[in-house]
This record gives C-alpha cells, structure tokens and sequence, in this order.
C-alpha cells in the first residue's frame, strides 16, 4: 500500500463527518467538565457553611453542563445523517468535510462558553452565600453566558440538519 493509498482510506468522507461528530461531543464535554467542577469546588465551600443551600448551588452547578449536551445532540444529529443507526450512507471527501466543518462552532463555544458560565456561577455562589435571597439574580447571570452556547448550537445544527447527502 502507498503513502498516497493510506492516506486516502484513512482520510474518507465518512470519517471526516465522524471526527466532527468526536470533536464536537469531546471539546464541549472537556468544557463542561471543567465548569461543572469549578461550580462544584465554589458550591462544595458554600455548603460546608449551609448544607441547606444544596438546591441553589446545584442549579448553578448544573448550568456549564448544558454545553456538553449541546456537543452530544450535535454528534448524535451527524450519526444520523451518515447512517450508522440504520443504513450506512457513504459520503465524499467534501460532504464529510462540510460535517466536520458544521461541528466546530459548538466544539469550540461550547468549551470557552462552559468555562465563562463556570466563572460567572461561581461568583453566584458567593452571591448566595451572601444574600441567599438572590438565587434568581445569580442563575439568571450565568444563564445569559449560555446565549452563546445556544447561538452555536444552531450554527452547527442547521447545515447538518438540512444537509442531505
């Protein structure tokens, strides 16, 4: 087999769509998993002082996670589009390229955005350990950071949505 050969099995159009499909489940996910942790090291030192807050601190620690279901429904969309759940589509270089292409948006928000929305909730944290009456100003601060992760969500799902190979 050629270096040329190699290349072009391994470089196929389906693989192209299911490396978008991988990075857009694993850069958001790395994303959220660090602003969930972040969250929960800022909430775990809230509750040490008031275990009754647990409901508020979970809130705010849930919310950087939407990112990696975000990336999670995107790679799931991209599965179904190349037919792995039921008949097997095969795509070109550039189809497969347009996929990997689409995923990026959501791959990359998501992870930045994840770990912004961490930040913003964790000074929620301390917010409500404060003032425990002002959940609602500190969910609704970190919730706007999640515009971004929605806007970027769309941008990937639309082109793989309509994208019909």
């Amino acid at each position: 087999m050629t270096f040329t050969e190699f290349f072009s099995n391994i470089f196929t159009g389906n693989n192209l769509a299911l490396l978008g499909a991988a990075l857009a489940s694993i850069i958001a996910g790395m994303g959220s998993a660090k602003g969930v942790g972040m969250v929960g090291e800022a909430a775990s030192g809230l509750l040490t002082d008031d275990p009754s807050k647990f409901g508020q601190a979970l809130i705010l620690q849930a919310l950087p996670g939407t990112q990696g279901i975000y990336g999670l429904i995107t790679s799931f969309v991209i599965i179904l589009k190349l037919g792995l759940l039921g008949t097997p589509v095969e795509l070109t270089f550039a189809q497969g390229g347009f996929l990997l292409v689409a995923a990026m948006p959501i791959a990359i928000v998501g992870y930045f955005s994840a770990i912004k929305q961490a930040r913003v909730a964790a000074a929620g944290i301390n917010l409500i350990a404060k003032h425990p009456g002002e959940v609602g100003k500190a969910i609704t601060t970190a919730a706007l950071v999640e515009t971004y992760a929605i806007f970027a969500l769309l941008i990937s799902l639309l082109p793989v949505l309509f994208f019909n190979p």
